[in-house]
């Protein structure tokens, strides 16, 4: 196995918004292939609890974008906005891109998982999400192998049911992840600032270090 490979695509896989390229369509068996590598990723009592709703049709999109938006712009309030604008400016114009041209995106993945987590004790819950968000993650990881970006979104499910009526999700099955899915532009990605895992890692107990 080559490692410098394996190396930079799990440094350099991002949240593609808004280098997505909105007029390049993306192959239905691309996503499919895809998604047949994302299954490998672990599940409990190898058990296959997901499934995947692949939205391509326009209209279903632009409702799915105006659920989006909504969500965004109560998550986002404009004086939320300004004030990030000031420390966060590049960050700021990904969102806002990806929230305008939700609709534009070719296609978009909502991984699902069988199950609901309402009553759900933090074991279960934790297993839950635990048999789809490895699989959204390798999902990511197979398309940017592929030179196709992504983007990992959930706060368009603040109005999970009518994303539910729109999609016809039945009521036992727990939407876990958006993701728009397009090929993406310009140059190749770099490893993110991140806080060194070391600064956050704890040796048998809290606040201990090595």
């Amino acid at each position: 196995m080559d490692l410098s490979t394996v190396n930079k695509l799990l440094t350099t896989t991002r949240s593609v918004r808004a280098r997505l390229d909105l007029t390049r369509p993306v192959p239905a068996a691309l996503i499919e292939e895809c998604l047949e590598i994302a299954v490998q990723a672990p599940v409990g009592g190898n058990v296959c609890r997901y499934h995947f709703i692949v939205v391509t049709n326009p209209p279903k999109r632009i409702v799915l974008a105006e659920l989006y938006r909504r969500a965004f712009s109560e998550f986002y309030p404009p004086e939320r906005i300004a004030e990030r604008r000031k420390s966060e400016p590049r960050d700021v114009a990904s969102w806002t891109s990806l929230a305008e041209h939700f609709q534009d995106v070719p296609a978009l993945v909502i991984a699902c998982v069988e199950g609901r987590p309402e009553g759900l004790g933090p074991e279960r819950l934790a297993a839950l999400y635990g048999n789809i968000l490895p699989t959204a993650w390798s999902l990511m990881l197979a398309l940017r192998a592929r030179g196709v970006g992504a983007a990992w979104t959930t706060i368009v499910f603040k109005y999970e049911k009518a994303v539910a009526e729109l999609l016809h999700i039945p009521e036992n099955v727990t939407p876990a992840a958006l993701l728009p899915v397009a090929y993406f532009k310009g140059d190749d990605f770099k490893p993110a600032k991140r806080i060194p895992a070391r600064e956050r890692t704890h040796w048998d107990t809290w606040g201990t270090t090595k």
